[in-house]
Order: C-alpha cells, then structure tokens, then sequence
C-alpha cells in the first residue's frame, strides 16, 4: 500500500503504519464514518455494499472495527448486510488488546422499530449484548421483545432517534471512539447534527450507473467543506480519510 497525500510524505507503507494511521485520537469522542463508493458514486451494487468492496477497503473497515469501542450501525443497512457484531479472530484480539481495548466491541443499532425485528442477528447472534437506540414512539411491546432478545435499549428521542442524545448515551457509558458503518440516512443525521469527525471513503474502481443512491441521504444541509487527511492506493483502489472543520 502506498501513502500518496500528504505528498511530502509518499512513500509505501506497512501493516504497522497503516495501523497508526487508522487509530482514533485520543478525544472525549471521536466519530468516525465508514463507506465504500463505485468510481461513479454508487453505494450499492443490487441492494449490497459488499460488491464493492476490496481487498484494500475490507483491510481498513477491519482496523476501523478493530481499534473501535462500539460500532453504530443503522437497522436497515444491518438487516441488509446480515450484520451480526463482531466475532473476533486472532488477530482483532491481539490488535485490541495491545491498545486496551475490551476485547469484542458492542454494537449500536439506530432503529424506529420498522425494521428490526427481535430475532435480528445483530441481536441475536452478537458475542457482547448489542444497544438499541430508539425512540419514545415506539411501542413498548417492541422494546421489550428487543429486550428479551438480549438487547441493551436506550431511548434517545421522542419521535425519532435524535443523533445527538444517542451518541451522548455511547459517550456516558465510554465508548468513545464510534465507528460507523451506515447507512447513508444515518450518516446524513450524523452529518446534518455536526457529530461526524472524520469520514473514511474508498473509492472502488468500479463504474457501475444504475438506481443506486449517495452515501449521504436526508434533509439538504449547507455544504460542509472537508480537509484530506491521508489518501492511501492499492490495487487501484484509493482510501481516502477526510477530517471535518472542527478537526
């Protein structure tokens, strides 16, 4: 893999330093955003972001996870994806315990109830207790089937999960570093709430045209100027870390 922005640095880079790279600072709360992209914008190919991925792209998704105290994902791109949390290997173990970390990260999921049923693998099959966080207006007979399915739920908003109040429940309990995985409404909330630090894009060398949507759905907001980080290249796939304006 090689280093290509900061230009004054490129250079190829090893395992190790990628790993550096990778690591979330050390802040009262960092939130990372994760997302892979066709050439021509797509963030799905029939349905799946999987087809669009990498070597490249699935080494840095693992680090993000690896490094994370809790992944926060959204029910339907869970549901979709057949999210079931992380099941660690040798290597994430190691690779989390040498930086302190406990030793398989939780995962949250956002949900308005629609489309997470109890029996959900994210729930289900997870190897630590998965958090849902959801909203006053979802009926209590389905909190409590998420409850008696092993789930944590938190209740973070009336109407609808408000983003702020659900990332401020992960940060009281000490999770800290956030890594999102999706989806693109989810990311849109995150964004539109000013709680996203920095933004992981591969670009996969893919054209793909088609119905597929953006990596970012939602209300319009004013468009938010991004400063590169790190741009990484291998096996024409491009890595891409952007930091928002507070970073």
């Amino acid at each position: 893999m090689h280093l290509i922005w900061p230009a004054e640095h490129a250079r190829p880079i090893d395992d190790d330093e990628l790993e550096r790279l990778y690591t979330y600072p050390d802040r009262e709360r960092w939130l990372a955003v994760n997302f892979v992209a066709s050439a021509d914008g797509a963030v799905e190919v029939g349905g799946l972001a999987g087809p669009l991925s990498t070597p490249p792209d699935r080494k840095v998704l693992r680090l993000g996870s690896d490094l994370a105290d809790v992944l926060l994902i959204g029910a339907t791109t869970a549901m979709v994806e057949g999210f079931r949390g992380v099941h660690p290997d040798r290597q994430t173990l190691d690779r989390r315990r040498r930086h302190g970390l406990a030793d398989v990260p939780p995962t949250a999921v956002v949900s308005t109830g629609r489309t997470l049923p109890a029996d959900a693998p994210v729930i289900t099959r997870a190897r630590v207790p998965t958090t849902v966080l959801t909203c006053a207006s979802v009926p209590e007979p389905t909190r409590r089937a998420w409850q008696e399915a092993g789930a944590d739920v938190v209740v973070a908003g009336e109407d609808t999960v408000d983003p702020a109040a659900a990332v401020a429940a992960l940060t009281r309990r000490g999770l800290r570093r956030i890594d999102c995985e999706g989806g693109p409404r989810l990311f849109g909330a995150l964004t539109a709430a000013g709680l996203v630090d920095e933004l992981r894009l591969t670009v996969s060398p893919l054209l793909t045209a088609g119905p597929a949507g953006r990596i970012a759905t939602g209300p319009p907001i004013p468009p938010t100027g991004l400063r590169l980080a790190t741009a990484l290249a291998e096996d024409d796939t491009l890595l891409l870390r952007y930091l928002t304006p507070s970073r």
